[in-house]
């Protein structure tokens, strides 16, 4: 999801309280804060030697140790005014994909997509999910793609 795409969605949502949803039925904690927005430029040569480029904003969520227990979340309004003034500060490509930083003791820390977004009577929730690593180069490193069901045939030799 576009960083655009994401501050949209909030800016038709303010009234609601805001959900992440790291894993599965698992939610980042009540007491959750916006402790930090990253804008990232990455600048990348894979193991075919090619190079890539790109930009992302980063969100940090932190649950604070000291809030445990804590029922009502963030508001929507809120976190669209922390992320506007962080804009003003330091403008935000609204191109970027917006990716979620965020580890807890039971999740190892992590950079999350969106890879969906649900909307009930009081929450707007964000369902996260862990990137998966790939190589980029296949075709020039002799890796079989393994993408299709037909590429991946008992036999074929790429299992």
């Amino acid at each position: 999801m576009k960083t655009s795409e994401f501050l949209s969605i909030l800016k038709q949502h303010t009234d609601k309280s805001l959900l992440f949803e790291y894993s599965p039925g698992m939610l980042v904690g009540a007491n959750y804060h916006v402790t930090e927005v990253k804008n990232i430029t990455v600048d990348a040569v894979d193991c075919g030697a090619n190079t890539d480029f790109w930009k992302e904003t980063v969100i940090q969520l932190w649950e604070s140790p000291t809030e445990i227990g804590k029922t009502e979340y963030l508001t929507v309004y809120k976190a669209l005014s922390i992320l506007t003034k962080v804009d003003k500060m330091k403008s935000m490509d609204q191109d970027a994909e917006v990716k979620f930083e965020y580890g807890n003791a039971l999740f190892h820390t992590a950079h999350l997509f969106v890879n969906d977004f649900a909307i009930n009577d009081r929450q707007l929730i964000f369902n996260l999910a862990v990137t998966k690593t790939d190589c980029k180069a296949k075709d020039t490193c002799g890796v079989p793609n393994t993408e299709t069901a037909e590429a991946c045939a008992p036999g074929s030799g790429c299992c």
